[in-house]
């Protein structure tokens, strides 16, 4: 039985390129809460409009108000974590 040369690759053979724009973490959650506030004020919009009675389908003003609400539950939470782990950093012995 025969077995031919393996041939290894060169670091020039894989290079790995990434067109992504790089976002810090700070920006990431300004994009974040900026989508949950976006959120909130669609929510306040179909009230009103309901309430005025320029829309006649409930189930979308119900929908808007949902989607509010998980997204602001859900970043109170991320929050929460947040604070918890700065808190357990701060505890940490130097």
């Amino acid at each position: 039985m025969r077995i031919n040369n393996v041939v290894g690759l060169g670091s020039n053979d894989l290079q790995i390129k990434e067109n992504k724009p790089q976002i810090d973490f700070g920006g990431y959650l300004k994009d974040a809460i900026g989508k949950v506030n976006e959120l909130e004020l669609q929510s306040q919009q179909a009230d009103e409009m309901l309430a005025i009675g320029e829309t006649e389908n409930i189930h979308e003003v119900m929908i808007a108000a949902q989607k509010a609400e998980i997204a602001l539950q859900f970043t109170m939470e991320v929050k929460n974590k947040i604070m918890e782990a700065y808190k357990e950093i701060m505890r940490l012995p130097i």
